[in-house]
């Protein structure tokens, strides 16, 4: 297994892996719609990233770096293809994009979640993560839990 950096070749598997993960918990919103379809637009430009882990030629899992303001980052869209699921796949991501947001001097990482997914929840808790308050920038009607990981 490697963790590769976004290339536009995997923006369908981008888009795919997301859609596929939040059908089975949720739903697909606007916001994902939009950001799925346009990753170099909405996460690459913008000056954020997307790892992929990679299995030999197949694309298993995901997550991205979406810039909200300088220094501020959400960790966001991290997916695993379900047989993968269970092998700590997410956490071999979270360390990744932890140590690659702590190499840039970034100020902190925020993530929006739900309750219900509570594997999740305890991953990011795992990682230092804390819950805040959720305030009115909450891009997701899911979202019903805000947290913040400082970097420095």
């Amino acid at each position: 297994m490697e963790i590769i950096s976004y290339k536009p070749r995997y923006a369908e598997d981008f888009k795919e892996l997301n859609i596929a993960w939040l059908e089975k918990y949720f739903w697909v919103e606007p916001h994902d719609e939009e950001v799925l379809g346009k990753p170099g637009k909405y996460i690459i430009d913008p000056g954020g990233n997307i790892f992929f882990i990679k299995e030999d030629d197949k694309i298993i899992g995901c997550v991205a770096l979406m810039k909200i303001e300088d220094g501020v980052f959400e960790l966001t869209k991290m997916a695993v293809t379900p047989e993968y699921q269970g092998k700590k796949i997410g956490q071999k991501l979270m360390e990744h994009t932890l140590g690659f947001a702590k190499k840039q001097g970034w100020d902190h990482l925020i993530i929006f979640s739900n309750r219900k997914l509570e594997n999740a929840i305890y991953i990011y808790k795992k990682y230092g993560f804390r819950e805040i308050p959720i305030g009115g920038n909450n891009p997701y009607t899911r979202g019903d839990i805000k947290m913040r990981l400082d970097l420095s």
